[in-house]
């Protein structure tokens, strides 16, 4: 039986190199989307109608690049060329967010919706076909070395794309100032350096990996086969099955941790929507507002929950190992609503950032856990196709949030100021009660994050499909 060659550290940390500016980029996309929307005239309730892009992007692009990357062979290989194409159209897409004023003066707002579609839409071109080519690249004995290091570089990237405006701002000299109806200084430089960065990480990943030619791969491929002999079905057995016939012989595992994905990915969709109108009070002096600082800190609050995610994710296994897969995620989504609770109440930055830690231990767990359990639960010679059905759990809260958004917020703002003060409040009021509409919507996530975390002991950790 073949196995694939060995690869080197080095070997292993270029299949996955791109993904850190990929990462740089969505980090970016996250932590300043809702600023830039609301300078090009967004408001609160319409905030999460712009949101809905990125998980739609996610429930429809990455499926169809992942069957047309798995048929297609050029020079380049078979990942690869989508990783190029989806970098270049990233590329272009960072550079034109802090232009759309520019590039439609008269409807900038429906510009940038546009481009945040495009910047989505790209990204998910790019994101797929680096998983697949780390699966396609390594040996069964080193792809758990190939996605830590994924893993890695992700929370590293999403470090450097929430630091940057901070970078510009305190080491550059760059202004925060807000401009009326544009994109502040500090972070437009973001952008391009966030651009640049995600072009040259992915370079290195398409010249310096060779990708196994259709040959090779089909050899190596063969001896994944003949470990199914001994009275299993044949791998392709599998693959025949349509799409709704699959989702017919769905796993009740798979469908009890839908449960949680549900719970804790809407609770995250409502953090990375509403984190910066949550801390712009705090940016209030004198009766002038601080849009620059406040956004600058929005990155710095995003760049502290994927340093713990990081810490986290290299003591999960030891901790799974010792108290169980499923007390580990049902703590780490505790964990996750404290630290949302801690941010509806928090008055000050600083202090913002210790419940960060918290998010940052729920999103390590999010992450890496009920990954763990599904592939316990389903049948491995439709893994993929399984692994990408799982994709829904992650995309469908998050539409679900963001159509909702606008009535939850509609709701607690009628409830605490009444619609009519609320029109007739001046700009400085309106952002310390979009502060407060804010934090409701923290205690929202932070309820959601509490079921999650309870519905976890309803799983049954075991190999157990539907009849």
């Amino acid at each position: 039986m073949q196995k694939k060659p060995k690869l080197s550290f080095w070997q292993i940390w270029n299949l996955s190199f791109g993904f850190l500016g990929v990462q740089i980029g969505y980090s970016l996309q996250n932590s300043n989307t809702s600023s830039i929307l609301q300078s090009f005239g967004a408001d609160l309730n319409s905030l999460s109608y712009f949101w809905l892009a990125a998980p739609l992007a996610g429930l429809i692009v990455q499926p169809i690049i992942g069957m047309f990357s798995d048929g297609t062979w050029t020079k380049l290989g078979r990942r690869r060329p989508y990783i190029l194409a989806g970098a270049l159209i990233s590329t272009l897409a960072l550079c034109l967010m802090p232009n759309c004023p520019k590039l439609l003066a008269f409807a900038p707002l429906v510009m940038g919706a546009i481009v945040f579609l495009f910047m989505d839409l790209s990204f998910n071109i790019t994101m797929q076909p680096f998983r697949a080519l780390v699966t396609d690249m390594l040996d069964d004995s080193q792809k758990t070395e190939g996605f830590v290091v994924q893993t890695f570089l992700i929370n590293l990237g999403s470090i450097i794309g929430a630091l940057l405006p901070l970078f510009f701002t305190k080491v550059c000299g760059v202004s925060d100032a807000q401009i009326e109806g544009g994109v502040a200084h500090h972070i437009a430089y973001s952008y391009y350096a966030g651009a640049a960065i995600l072009l040259l990480t992915v370079l290195v990943t398409v010249f310096k990996v060779r990708e196994y030619p259709p040959e090779e791969f089909a050899k190596y491929s063969a001896s994944d086969d003949e470990e199914q002999e001994a009275g299993a079905a044949p791998a392709t057995t599998e693959g025949k099955k349509s799409f709704w016939e699959l989702l017919k012989t769905t796993p009740k595992t798979m469908i009890e941790l839908g449960v949680v994905q549900f719970f804790s990915w809407a609770a995250l969709f409502l953090m990375w929507n509403y984190l910066k109108p949550l801390i712009t009070s705090t940016f209030v002096t004198n009766g002038v507002v601080n849009m620059g600082e406040a956004q600058t800190w929005t990155g710095v609050l995003n760049a502290v929950y994927p340093v713990s995610a990081c810490i986290i994710s290299l003591m999960m296994t030891s901790l799974a190992a010792k108290f169980g897969n499923k007390p580990v995620y049902a703590c780490t989504l505790v964990c996750g609503a404290i630290g949302y609770l801690w941010l509806a109440f928090a008055q000050n930055q600083y202090v913002m950032m210790i419940p960060m830690i918290f998010i940052g231990i729920a999103w390590a767990g999010v992450l890496a856990m009920p990954y763990s359990i599904l592939a316990r639960a389903i049948d491995a010679r439709a893994s993929g196709a399984y692994m990408g059905i799982f994709n829904f759990t992650v995309t469908i809260p998050q539409i679900c949030m963001g159509l909702l958004g606008g009535v939850m917020v509609t709701l607690i703002k009628n409830a605490l100021f009444g619609k009519a003060a609320y029109a007739a409040m001046d700009e400085v009021a309106k952002v310390q009660a979009d502060s407060r509409i804010a934090a409701g919507m923290f205690i929202i996530a932070a309820i959601f994050m509490l079921i999650a975390s309870i519905s976890v002991y309803f799983v049954h950790e075991k190999n157990t499909e539907t009849k």
